[in-house]
């Protein structure tokens, strides 16, 4: 069986070829080309997907690859990147939400389009990745489930995907805890055994990709009162709460963004809480198709913890999920994913 590996030259993408190697598998490496050096002179603070350290990242990769006897091709998608994961991401900001650039890849470059071109260049049978997650088949279909390891369950990243991507996609580093992993690359002499971890999207400030320069614009309290001045509504984000710039008697966050008037709203810690939101564009599980109202746990920002929520249908496009208790910095534009126990449900961007 032949298996191709997405290879970013990151400690888990490496070792999850190697373990497919060992347990017999014709394996052969894939790496994404996605830096065109169109936005020029970025300040990276570390690795990432995109940006102009992927050059000698995918070197790295070559020779490690050349020296397992591991074939590997580049796949140059640096032009497809830009017309939709970039401008996906510069649109998202520029409109007053939070873009989550690296789940709009994962559907549609990772394990769309590299797939895609890749099988007109070589015959393989499945597709692995180094993502911590576990896909179970069911009567029902394929089912995405949360990594053993809950700190690096990356599932989060990955809802997006469908039926095909699931049945023809491996996780071998699913059952493992990120330690396991890190022992087990040492044991095998990887030098990228203690490697950090790759920033995913842009390692650097969002600011830098965006098409705009600064301009001067209004921060006011939901009330109306206005407290200082910004320079632009995008250099901020819903529920931040260092770096405003202002004095007030009590903290103060980001609780709104008014793109049209560049205006950035403030409130207090209280104002931050909303015990529900909308969702559009969701995608479901093959166990929760036809549901209009199911009861689930919910994870509304990929670093936050899963929160007890009714999740309804409200109507055609849209759902409507209700939290258990109010939640803090509920952000448009991120995702809302849905589990029971270690399953995923579906999700969808938030809207309101």
């Amino acid at each position: 069986m032949k298996v191709a590996v997405g290879l970013s030259g990151g400690v888990d993408s490496t070792l999850t070829a190697l373990l497919l190697k060992e347990q017999g598998y014709d394996v052969v490496g894939l790496t994404m080309a996605l830096y065109n050096n169109e936005i020029p002179n970025l300040k990276l603070t570390g690795d990432a997907c995109y940006g102009p350290t992927e050059k000698q990242g995918i070197k790295d990769v070559q020779a490690w690859c050349k020296k397992q006897g591991i074939p590997h091709h580049v796949i140059d998608l640096s032009e497809a990147y830009k017309k939709t994961i970039l401008k996906y991401f510069q649109e998202t900001y520029l409109s007053g939400e939070t873009p989550n650039p690296c789940i709009m890849c994962n559907a549609g470059m990772k394990f769309g389009l590299l797939v895609e071109e890749a099988h007109k260049l070589l015959d393989f049978d499945a597709f692995a990745t180094g993502h911590y997650a576990r896909i179970e088949k069911t009567s029902k279909g394929f089912v995405l489930m949360r990594g053993a390891d809950t700190k690096k369950d990356q599932s989060y990243f990955l809802y997006r995907l469908n039926q095909e991507q699931l049945a023809s996609t491996m996780f071998p580093l699913g059952q493992y805890t990120k330690a396991q992993v890190r022992q087990m690359a040492k044991a095998r002499g990887l030098v990228v055994a203690d490697k950090p971890d790759s920033q995913d999207f842009y390692a650097g400030d969002y600011t830098d990709l965006l098409p705009v320069k600064d301009k001067e614009g209004k921060i006011i309290m939901t009330n109306g009162k206005v407290l200082g001045t910004h320079k632009g509504f995008w250099h901020y984000t819903i529920g931040q709460r260092k770096g405003l710039g202002i004095a007030y008697p009590e903290p103060l966050y980001v609780v709104g963004l008014d793109a049209h008037h560049n205006r950035v709203i403030v409130g207090t810690e209280t104002e931050t809480k909303k015990d529900s939101c909308d969702i559009a564009k969701p995608v479901w599980s093959v166990l929760i198709q036809k549901k209009k109202e199911f009861d689930c746990l919910v994870k509304y920002r990929s670093a936050g913890q899963l929160v007890p929520a009714k999740v309804c249908l409200k109507d055609k496009n849209t759902w409507c999920v209700y939290f258990e208790s109010a939640q803090k910095a509920l952000t448009p534009g991120q995702s809302a994913v849905f589990y029971k126990d270690d399953i995923v449900l579906g999700g969808g961007i938030i809207c309101r």
